[in-house]
């Protein structure tokens, strides 16, 4: 399942990380439709809203299917068929939406027929493995990630070269309240069986689009029919984990030590991968850039991922010096 995300992207690097080509092969980047209600978080959940890629003829009928926008959208569907004024008294919990049943249910099939689809973007989710203990420990799952992450993009530059932002497939809809008022834009995201890799931690993963050609074929609706586009519905291997810590467990959370690493179950000393060494200087950068943190507050990087069983898989590194380069323009944005 997923029911926990992180998008801690300004509004316009998130813009950038969606550069695409159009149709006709020109390098764009997907317009925001109201940016200004977009929120940068570390700790997102279902009732919250959240950014998502769309087509642009959604919006506009005569628009080039292939022309994407940005948009902040609730997560939770509320099919356009619900009849009471109040979202909230959905009967059905929306967040997540099985890839097995999504043309059968009728809060989803609807949509998904007419073609109402949309990428839902996040620098990764968590997900809460359950401890012979009974305890549950959480884990933050995202794209591997090239050193090129870690370097600083410039507004210039003609390719993003930041983080590499999770792109899951997710279906949406319009509702307009029975007694009048703005039509709302929410969201599923679409589950699907969990990957080897991943699948100790959870039995279900988010249905996540691996490259430019799966998002185009996902959201252009008038080239690219429905039982052609669930066929990219499938798990997938090419991702990457390390554990958390417990502080993102409560939803009130939201700052940069939801997605930091931890050790655990550590005895003994270990050697620090590059990764984990990258990652560690990239989250010192976002806490040095704050009065409030010191370096004695960071998690220490010995006998990272001894457990059982172990995480194999991690880009760790590349995200603690993202977290630094994004620590800054977000504290800029909220003093202005």
């Amino acid at each position: 399942m997923c029911g926990r995300t992180a998008c801690s992207l300004a509004a316009d690097n998130l813009r950038r990380a969606c550069a695409y080509r159009d149709r006709s092969g020109r390098r764009r980047q997907p317009d925001w439709i109201r940016a200004e209600r977009y929120r940068p978080c570390y700790n997102k959940g279902p009732q919250s809203s959240g950014p998502v890629l769309l087509s642009r003829r959604h919006l506009h009928q005569d628009a080039d299917s292939s022309e994407r926008v940005l948009m902040d959208m609730r997560w939770g569907l509320i099919p356009s068929w619900f009849k009471k004024d109040d979202p909230s008294k959905m009967p059905f919990n929306t967040s997540n939406c099985r890839s097995d049943t999504m043309l059968k249910k009728s809060s989803y099939k609807g949509a998904l027929l007419k073609g109402k689809r949309c990428v839902v973007l996040a620098d990764g989710f968590y997900e809460w493995q359950q401890q012979h203990s009974g305890g549950k420990q959480p884990y933050f799952i995202y794209f591997p990630q090239s050193k090129d992450a870690a370097a600083d993009g410039k507004e210039g530059d003609e390719e993003w070269r930041g983080w590499r932002l999770l792109t899951m497939a997710g279906i949406f809809d319009c509702w307009e309240p029975p007694s009048g008022g703005e039509t709302l834009y929410t969201y599923t995201i679409i589950t699907v069986d969990a990957s080897k890799d991943v699948s100790f931690i959870h039995h279900r993963m988010p249905a996540i689009l691996d490259g430019d050609e799966a998002i185009r074929k996902w959201l252009d609706f008038a080239e690219v029919p429905t039982q052609e586009a669930v066929k990219l519905i499938q798990p997938t291997e090419n991702i990457v984990f390390h554990p958390v810590s417990t502080f993102v467990n409560s939803i009130r959370n939201n700052a940069p030590e939801c997605l930091a690493p931890i050790e655990l179950g550590a005895k003994k000393e270990v050697k620090a991968t590059p990764s984990s060494k990258m990652m560690l200087g990239w989250l010192k950068n976002s806490q040095e850039s704050s009065p409030q943190k010191k370096e004695n507050d960071l998690p220490r990087w010995t006998s990272q991922f001894i457990h059982n069983p172990s995480p194999k898989k991690t880009s760790a590194d590349i995200l603690q010096q993202w977290l630094g380069k994004e620590g800054e323009p977000f504290a800029k944005k909220h003093k202005a």
